[in-house]
């Protein structure tokens, strides 16, 4: 079945800087936002996009990506004759390996793509949060007449190391692409969100295959020999807000972001939703001794104690006389009585135990509490003044 462009979403990050959230667990699978997993923002994009044909490319500790994303009913795509196909690696009669790189992951997936006899192919990374309509990049691509479509954003100028920097002419044409060059010449990043035209892409593909000084990479290797060969490649400058949150600090931020009154990504855009799974907890409960200020609380909480800026998933429970400021608890946590948590980020299904004092100062990354960090780090602790303090002027 013919279509016009099919869509290829990257999903087997490792997420190596984003330390115990990643522990067997692929980045796209990490919790965000309260309810939320980082790969629903990419599938919703695509639903919302009208882009029915996606095959996502998974590798690294796949069980839990696996079994959210299923056939891919939350986001629309459970279709007979296109949908949702999920792509790992294989083996066939001539061998077979992990994906190499992410141009590497695409050539292996070559005969998935051919089955659609597509114009455009559409490349995206699983790990970022933003809300973006493709259809309009790849409706500049076609009015560029590109080769190849960018999109990128401006990010700050001390960030522009972590990626890969665009240099254009006035009308948005690359002449120049640096990958996490050390010293950028301007901040307009790429996103990691490419369209090409497929005929030309499968050939500098399979020319990069037989490249062994390769790294089979997007960026480090098929653009800059596209630019090289003076093929027309394109810069869709996207104004929206876009976070990769590949840090224990910028996934922080990025929550703490959503609690911000004029955040340009909301939850609770109707005409831009955000899908995932509903879990079938029911509603949250502040109890008499409860208090919630600026906070996002999902269903099935028990809050008992006192929360400021703080993203709470499904089935939290907050013991009484306990304060939790800026910090974020995934499913299933339990915090006991007379608890302080402060710029904290605890892992599901963590027993933070009793009269625990936990605060991450602002020049630190937040505390990422696991199981192994309670069992190792965690005594139980006496009441202390600073305590009895810290909770009554919460």
């Amino acid at each position: 079945m013919k279509k016009e462009c099919v869509t290829m979403l990257l999903a087997g990050g490792v997420g190596k800087r984003l330390g115990q959230l990643t522990k067997n667990l692929a980045k796209p699978a990490v919790p965000f936002g309260g309810r939320y997993r980082i790969i629903d923002f990419t599938l919703s994009n695509c639903i919302n996009s009208r882009m029915h044909t996606v095959g996502v490319l998974t590798q690294y500790s796949p069980f839990e990506l696996h079994k959210h994303i299923g056939i891919g009913k939350p986001w629309d795509l459970d279709r007979m004759e296109d949908g949702l196909t999920v792509l790992s690696p294989y083996m066939n009669s001539e061998g077979g390996n992990w994906y190499l790189g992410t141009a590497d992951a695409i050539t292996k997936n070559i005969n998935f793509i051919e089955r659609y006899d597509p114009k455009y192919v559409m490349v995206l990374s699983g790990d970022h949060i933003y809300h973006m309509n493709y259809e309009k990049i790849l409706q500049q691509h076609k009015e560029t007449n590109a080769d190849a479509t960018i999109s990128a954003i401006q990010v700050p100028w001390k960030e522009t190391s972590r990626f890969g920097i665009l240099n254009t002419t006035e009308s948005m044409r690359i002449y120049e692409f640096e990958e996490k060059p050390k010293h950028a010449k301007n901040n307009l990043a790429s996103m990691g969100i490419y369209i090409f035209n497929w005929s030309i892409l499968k050939r500098y593909l399979e020319k990069d295959a037989m490249l062994l000084d390769s790294d089979h990479d997007f960026g480090k290797d098929v653009l800059p020999a596209m630019l090289a060969d003076g093929m027309n490649l394109y810069a869709y400058k996207f104004e929206g807000y876009w976070k990769d949150v590949g840090t224990i600090g910028s996934y922080w931020e990025a929550h703490m972001d959503l609690l911000e009154e004029n955040i340009p990504l909301s939850m609770s855009d109707n005409e831009w939703l955000t899908y995932s799974h509903d879990s079938n907890f029911g509603p949250q409960l502040i109890t008499e001794n409860g208090k919630a200020t600026d906070s996002l609380i999902n269903n099935g909480c028990i809050v008992s104690g006192k929360i400021d800026h703080s993203v709470l998933f499904e089935n939290v429970h907050i013991d009484k006389a306990s304060s939790i400021k800026q910090s974020i608890l995934f499913p299933g946590v339990r915090v006991g009585s007379n608890v302080v948590l402060d710029r904290v980020i605890v892992k599901e299904n963590v027993t933070i135990p009793d009269h625990t004092v936990l605060v991450a100062s602002p020049n630190e990354e937040p505390i990422v509490v696991s199981e192994e960090y309670v069992k190792e780090k965690l005594q139980p602790m006496e009441e202390s003044p600073l305590l009895k303090r810290m909770t009554s002027n919460f």
